[in-house]
């Protein structure tokens, strides 16, 4: 069985460069890699173009990135909780590409399993549509959005194996699973890192074919970008 083990989030991320389009998963701050977005700001590599459902908080995820202009454009859907985001993309420093979240969502699946274009209604007689070509389907009108085309696809897992398999806990899952092969290559960091053949073949979420390293990260902070509590009386 092929091994995928890299030892260190320094291994995983080689050839990672400058000018590079990187898929990053999670949903808000719940299930973003973070070991692998610390090490991107570690190495400094810069003018990314990101594509991630959001932007992170302007002190964690994406926006650690953000703050120091490593990101050149960012391809989401919702960014509403990153004021450097919002300064940058006022001021044009940032390009920015929003996108409808299924749309985003159905990008990168048709990306992981080689689809090059579909159509979708959404979008349609909006901005979303303009330079794109539409079609109509059963008397609804349609635009065409192509697969997205990145170097690297960055999951992070609740559990894997040496093999690559994975599984996501709750709504950690939400857009890694399909970007997960959607990159040239795609690096998975879990929590907990084990044997091949340990891991229940029913219990799996994303076959380790779709995974090109694997490694067990460390320190998860595991933030929550708003907290509301009930008073107890």
């Amino acid at each position: 069985m092929i091994n995928k083990k890299v030892n260190s989030v320094k291994e995983a991320l080689q050839g990672i460069e400058d000018d590079m389009t990187i898929m990053l998963g999670g949903f808000g701050l719940c299930g973003i890699p973070e070991n692998s977005i610390a090490e991107l700001v570690k190495k400094g590599t810069k003018n990314l173009t990101c594509i991630s459902n959001n932007a992170g908080v302007d002190d964690f995820g994406l926006g650690l990135l953000l703050q120091q202009k490593q990101i050149k454009k960012m391809i989401s859907s919702y960014v509403g909780e990153n004021a450097e985001f919002e300064r940058q993309m006022l001021s044009g420093e940032l390009d920015v590409e929003l996108i409808p979240q299924g749309t985003l969502a159905e990008r990168c699946r048709a990306a992981q399993a080689g689809i090059p274009a579909f159509f979708t209604p959404a979008g349609f007689g909006t901005e979303v549509a303009i330079g794109k070509e539409t079609r109509e389907f059963n008397g609804k009108m349609h635009v065409m959005e192509h697969a997205f085309k990145a170097d690297f696809a960055i999951v992070k897992a609740w559990k894997g194996d040496e093999a690559g398999n994975l599984i996501f806990k709750g709504t950690a899952r939400n857009f890694n699973p399909s970007m997960c092969g959607a990159g040239k290559i795609t690096i998975a960091e879990v929590e907990e890192l084990l044997p091949a053949g340990s891991l229940d073949p029913n219990e799996i979420h994303i076959p380790g074919i779709l995974v090109s390293r694997i490694f067990q990260g460390e320190k998860y902070e595991k933030r929550i970008e708003q907290r509301t509590v009930r008073k107890i009386f």
